[in-house]
């Protein structure tokens, strides 16, 4: 049972870390107007995206834990 749960927590993890990525990476744009560079970044994305790494990262070691235990 330990290790069913194990994988499930490694999945959800998986999921977690690519939904993170992913919002941090489309936290910001940036537009060239006339040779100027303008760029904005929404903080509360990027925020949201590393609180999803973040649980990522605990979800990652609570499966590998549980999966590696007999």
């Amino acid at each position: 049972m330990k290790k069913i749960i194990g994988i499930v927590l490694i999945l959800i993890a998986v999921g977690l870390g690519y939904t993170g990525i992913n919002t941090v990476n489309k936290s910001g744009e940036s537009v060239e107007v006339i040779g100027i560079e303008l760029s904005a970044a929404d903080e509360d994305k990027k925020t949201n995206g590393y609180v999803y790494i973040g649980l990522a990262v605990v979800s990652l070691i609570g499966g590998v834990t549980l999966f590696g235990k007999s």
